[in-house]
């Protein structure tokens, strides 16, 4: 299990299963839990680099971040560590 430190969103942490950089399970820690446990559902048994193309750059409102962009930023230092 990787676990990351959300920035600057409602969630506080994300904590991903991955097996030979497929998404096994997402979970969000606090935030918009019905729109989250959608992202989970969505990136789901899909490749890191796919969804960190798909949601990397999204903004939430005002801030320059949102939960789909902290996922692709956990995604990225996952993969940082895992080399």
């Amino acid at each position: 299990m990787f676990v990351y430190k959300t920035q600057g969103v409602c969630s506080t942490e994300i904590h991903l299963d991955i097996q030979d950089n497929i998404i096994k399970d997402v979970q969000f820690i606090r935030g918009c839990q019905g729109n989250l446990m959608g992202i989970s559902a969505l990136v789901k048994n899909m490749n890191i680099n796919d969804v960190i193309e798909k949601l990397k750059g999204i903004e939430c409102g005002k801030k320059s971040s949102s939960c789909p962009d902290q996922l692709s930023k956990a995604l990225e230092e996952y993969l940082k560590k895992a080399v």
